[in-house]
């Protein structure tokens, strides 16, 4: 089957939540004796989301070669994919489980440290699942979780300080990893409603009543929990008549925030990005906001797509009736759904950020002036898989930026005064032909969805085909492959297999000579196991 009609079965991927561990158990605290400087504290690596260790040292063009296999953890078979990017700090690993879970381990060794089963700690019926990346911040760790849920635990214990439901709506989420500021978390809120709405949670069906959801970000108290504010990006949704199936129709809805907001500490701005319309043609979607710190106030916004809406049922056959942007081509999903990069050139600083249409766009972070687009991806509408997911990296230098599903996906260096392309290295050509993707040529795809990450002379990547790849900086030359389609025994005395590469939010985190990755997302490779969390050192 060709690419483009394999890829867009990714629209139809739901996961079920099942499986759970238990309790709160402690199996010691403290950490080992690692430089702070090389710490990487939450999802963008720093405020500025630049997704770029400068402070790494040991790993190098000269000795990424080197790497080796240091430890893993194995996860159950028969839970969701991994999505909980790591957490690394004072030599202490922090990450979410797909069984409900939350962990601390040795990150050198991955002896536990910790282990705090976040379902007990918030009322549901479904698994509280860590859905985003945590981050660290003055003795505590903030997580959120795919019902809706942020928690605050205790650095050193796992200990529950606080659980806040950011929104209630059956479908709400937090993809959207935190940040911490000023003593505020920034977090947003987005769902599966327009997708995932049936009874079994599989499909977007025809006689639901969609949609009321409204995204938004929340800026909420570090200490307490409590709801400082929140901006909404739609109106409140208000029935407008039928879908063709009786179902009640509902307008506008959608714009949910997936992605990480970052933070510019000099003008106190939060910057984040926005999804499409689930239904009507309302709000801030696909849409770069600037909100004050402080307030929540809209300082600037700019809606790079002028129409967009769609929801599950636009990839099917005769969806007409419940897809109108089919008959103007606006049923696009081509979310704002990758994190920002905030960075100064000449002077002016700019923020840029991905979109799943595959243009990386640049604004000056002042005004929302445009600077330049640059397109990197082939648009794909109806899904919005061939673009650029969930983030890019800056170290200083140049932008790192990788394309999902853009036959093939591919890691570019971009200048950042000008966009122009420096380098561009497609995901290798045996990617699904060698190692155990080579077994799965229905599974395989050479496409490149989790968040780039960048060190001094080198860039990382995964890859759809299972592998995690080291690229020179300055030349986009691949210096250093490992395949984790493979089992593994995990340090908790569970056999693990990894597979895809942490799309869904997830990145390499680099830390004090070590290397971290979640292998674990779709497409999933068979396996009799669950999934892994790798770690790689000298």
């Amino acid at each position: 089957m060709p690419i483009r009609e394999r890829a867009t079965a990714v629209v139809a991927v739901v996961v079920a939540v099942v499986g759970l561990g238990a309790g709160v158990s402690q199996a010691g605290a403290g950490h080992h004796g690692s430089r702070r400087g090389a710490d990487w504290p939450t999802w963008t690596g720093d405020l500025a989301g630049s997704r770029h260790n400068a402070a790494e040292w040991r790993i190098t063009p000269a000795t990424v070669g080197k790497l080796k296999l240091k430890w893993a953890y194995a996860y159950p078979k028969g839970t969701p994919p991994v999505r909980s990017q790591p957490a690394v700090v004072g030599g202490v690993v922090y990450f979410g489980s797909p069984d409900g879970t939350f962990h601390a381990r040795d990150a050198k060794t991955g002896a536990e440290r910790w282990v705090t089963d976040l379902t007990t700690i918030s009322p549901g019926g479904r698994k509280a699942v860590p859905w985003d990346g945590p981050s660290v911040a003055d003795g505590k760790v903030y997580v959120g979780d795919i019902r809706g849920w942020v928690y605050a635990l205790d650095q050193r214990t796992g200990r529950p300080l606080w659980s806040k439901q950011v929104d209630a709506h059956p479908a709400a989420t937090v993809t959207s990893s935190p940040i911490v500021y000023d003593g505020k978390v920034y977090v947003g809120t987005s769902s599966g409603e327009n997708s995932n709405n049936s009874p079994d949670g599989s499909q977007d069906d025809p006689n639901y009543p969609c949609c009321t959801f409204r995204g938004h970000i929340d800026a909420l108290d570090a200490r307490t929990g409590e709801l400082v504010w929140r901006h909404y990006t739609v109106p409140q949704p208000q029935a407008v008549g039928t879908w063709p199936s009786g179902a009640t129709r509902y307008e506008p809805s959608g714009a949910g925030v997936w992605s990480s907001p970052v933070v510019d500490k000099a003008t106190g701005t939060v910057y984040v990005g926005t999804g499409q319309n689930y239904t009507g043609s309302a709000g801030e979607f696909d849409t770069l906001l600037a909100l004050d710190a402080r307030t929540g106030g809209v300082r600037w916004r700019n809606q790079v797509t002028k129409a967009d809406t769609w929801r599950g049922l636009c990839n099917t056959p005769d969806a007409a009736g419940y897809c109108p942007g089919l008959g103007d081509d606006t049923a696009l999903d081509y979310d704002i759904g990758a994190t920002p990069n905030l960075f100064t050139v000449n002077g002016r600083k700019l923020v840029g950020v991905g979109q799943k249409l595959g243009v990386y766009h640049v604004f000056d972070a002042t005004t929302g002036e445009v600077v330049w687009r640059r397109q990197l991806g082939v648009p794909l509408p109806g899904g919005g898989i061939s673009g650029i997911q969930w983030g890019s990296s800056y170290d200083g230098r140049r932008l790192y930026i990788s394309t999902y599903f853009a036959e093939p996906g591919a890691v570019h260096a971009v200048d950042p005064a000008t966009g122009a392309v420096l380098w561009k290295t497609p995901n290798p050509a045996d990617g699904c032909t060698t190692g155990g993707a080579a077994g799965h040529p229905e599974v395989c795809f050479p496409a490149q969805g989790a968040a780039a990450t960048s060190t001094p002379g080198l860039v990382w990547e995964g890859s759809n085909d299972g592998k995690l790849r080291a690229y020179a900086s300055g030349t986009g030359r691949v210096l250093w492959t490992f395949d984790t389609v493979r089992d593994f025994a995990g340090v908790n005395g569970v056999t693990g297999t990894g597979s895809a590469i942490a799309g869904g939010g997830g990145g390499v985190v680099v830390s004090d000579g070590m290397v971290y990755v979640q292998s674990g997302y779709w497409p999933e490779y068979p396996s009799e196991h669950g999934h892994v969390l790798l770690a790689f050192g000298l």
